[in-house]
């Protein structure tokens, strides 16, 4: 195994990051004075104190601004190596997506913030024990139970997103419909059925709220689960195929062509490079 870097810091303004973090790490950062805001997905947000947040390497980030008391720890991780060892779950691409779209956590009881940062603390130690003599084996295990340590603290806002097509307005549920099953349905009018209104009053709701149409939310949230499968190794493209309700491998391949403008295999040379 090539050995990852894993990066520990504390740090009290934007431009303490690593130049080359966006590209190269994943980023954890636990606030703990001030915020930092910024525009994710072109939407401004802000991480203030005592709450968390996650970014993939590559996300579409921007004008990081921190507060003048600002302070965090962060943890950044080589991306191959996270992806490369997230457990076996299948939980977890709906974990990977939601935090693809809230990257930020809140309201963490004191119990949430201590395991945070125990966890940053332990993976980092992993990370400098080189003279242990099954190192490889301890890193990529220890990297795994941070991962399901941080699912675990983040469930309950998962959950309770989830959950929130109950009240949300037309157009929230339309979201959350697509974030659960556009692995099997990605057509416009079988949202729209569950909805109660005509395609193209769906279509006028996307556009009003948010510029883009229903068949390009749905491409977009189709997207990310297929960029996170490709991603896992362990998974054939037959099998990611199936598992995302394609009838044939062929169909699933022209499809992403056609998203991603490159095939499954393509994708995945490129990676390996």
């Amino acid at each position: 195994m090539q050995i990852p870097n894993i990066i520990l810091l504390k740090i009290n303004d934007v431009k303490d990051f690593p130049k080359d973090f966006q590209t190269k790490y994943h980023t954890h950062l636990y606030c703990h004075t001030g915020n930092i805001k910024f525009v994710f997905n072109d939407k401004k947000m802000v991480c203030k104190a005592e709450q968390f947040l996650f970014w993939f390497a590559e996300s579409n980030l921007k004008e990081l601004n921190s507060s003048e008391d600002f302070k965090a720890s962060i943890l950044l991780v080589e991306k191959e190596f996270l992806m490369n060892n997230i457990p076996d779950q299948s939980w977890s691409i709906n974990a990977l997506l939601h935090s693809r779209v809230y990257p930020i956590k809140t309201n963490l009881t004191t119990k949430d913030k201590t395991r945070i940062l125990y966890n940053f603390d332990e993976l980092n130690n992993r990370f400098q024990e080189t003279e242990h003599l099954f190192y490889e084996e301890v890193l990529k295990k220890q990297m795994e139970l941070f991962i399901l340590d941080m699912w675990y603290t983040f469930a309950n806002e998962y959950e309770n997103r989830k959950h929130s097509t109950i009240t949300g307005t037309i157009y929230e549920k339309f979201i959350q419909y697509v974030q659960q099953h556009c692995t099997e349905q990605r057509e416009v009018k079988y949202y729209s059925n569950l909805l109660n209104i005509t395609p193209k009053y769906l279509n006028y709701l996307c556009k009003t709220h948010s510029g883009i149409t229903a068949s390009e939310w749905i491409q977009r949230y189709t997207k990310e689960h297929i960029l996170v499968l490709l991603q896992d190794k362990n998974l054939n493209i037959s099998e990611i195929a199936l598992s995302l309700n394609f009838n044939s491998r062929s169909f699933f391949t022209r499809y992403v062509k056609k998203l991603l403008g490159v095939t499954p295999n393509e994708y995945r040379s490129r990676l390996s490079k």
